[in-house]
């Protein structure tokens, strides 16, 4: 599925401003800083932020928090006439959760080459739903960056060995 380009450019960042809120709640905890909000027709009815570490659980995704209270929200499963404001390309779990959501379009900040869907498969989502990455993505893949750095030290160079 191919990107589209961003529908309205500061509604756009200003949503994914507050996805990076939550990804600053996830680094606050030491969890991988992704944050999520879902929006509709102008409305945050979910919001969440990495719990994987807290809740000792795989699952416990950004976007899968923000799915689960959008659901409650709205009293339904379905997430149609909703976008997901996420600050790193979802993973395929999420992917799939988010296609049997139904939800009708899907922001991102920065591609996750390692571990985002598009790895594994181009159209994971429901066929209707329009996907638009690259919002705010510097600001969005400086944080994973700078966490990975803080939890990784560098490696020390490898010594060359002296012939004998």
């Amino acid at each position: 599925m191919p990107k589209q380009p961003p529908i309205d450019n500061a509604t756009d960042e200003r949503y994914m401003r507050m996805a990076l809120d939550e990804a600053h709640r996830a680094l606050e905890r030491d969890e991988v800083p992704i944050g999520a909000v879902i929006v509709c027709k102008g409305h945050v009815i979910g919001r969440g932020h990495n719990l994987t570490e807290a809740l000792t659980d795989v699952t416990a995704h950004a976007e899968m928090q923000a799915i689960t209270a959008a659901a409650a929200t709205l009293g339904g499963k379905y997430l149609v006439d909703c976008t997901l404001y996420v600050t790193v390309e979802p993973c395929l779990m999420c992917a799939g959760a988010l296609a049997w959501s139904q939800i009708s379009r899907i922001v991102y900040g920065a591609d996750d080459p390692k571990r985002g869907y598009h790895t594994q498969c181009d159209a994971p989502f429901h066929p209707k739903t329009q996907v638009t990455g690259g919002v705010l993505a510097d600001e969005c893949a400086q944080l994973m960056t700078s966490f990975f750095k803080r939890k990784r030290p560098a490696r020390a160079p490898k010594q060359q060995q002296q012939p004998s």
